[in-house]
């Protein structure tokens, strides 16, 4: 797959996802030992936070989940908030869908055909937020 860069108007060095949760250990570790991101760092108490960041490949690209003391509405507002995952190849794909499976995640459905009929398999997190896999990128080159 070609690196592609930032446009010289959004200098953009890194990119990150954030959203709360109450279930932070849960939810950390169906990215971590589910899905397989690696923890880039973690931080307590942080003005009543604590926080995981997870990391995609390169680290340029990552997801943080935080918790606050207080509680936090960590629950999807629809089955339409997506993370979508693209991968090289139908194998690399089914790789990380068996894991997950493994890990005790039943997929799911999703209302939007598209997903299902390119080949994608969609899993929740524990906090009902859907990822999905798809076997090959949108665009090439």
């Amino acid at each position: 797959m070609q690196t592609r860069t930032w446009p010289e108007s959004l200098p953009v060095a890194q990119v990150r996802i954030a959203r709360p949760t109450d279930r932070l250990d849960d939810v950390v570790r169906f990215y971590v030992q589910g899905l397989g991101l690696r923890k880039l760092a973690q931080f307590d108490d942080h003005a009543g936070y604590d926080g995981v960041m997870l990391g995609l490949p390169g680290t340029e690209y990552h997801l943080e989940f935080t918790r606050h003391i207080d509680g936090s509405p960590g629950t999807a507002p629809s089955s339409e908030n997506l993370l979508v995952l693209y991968f090289d190849d139908v194998q690399q794909m089914t790789c990380v869908a068996d894991r997950l499976h493994e890990f005790g995640v039943t997929p799911v459905e999703l209302d939007n055909p598209y997903w299902a009929a390119n080949g994608g398999r969609a899993f929740p997190d524990p906090d009902g937020w859907i990822v999905v896999l798809m076997p090959r990128p949108v665009f090439s080159g």
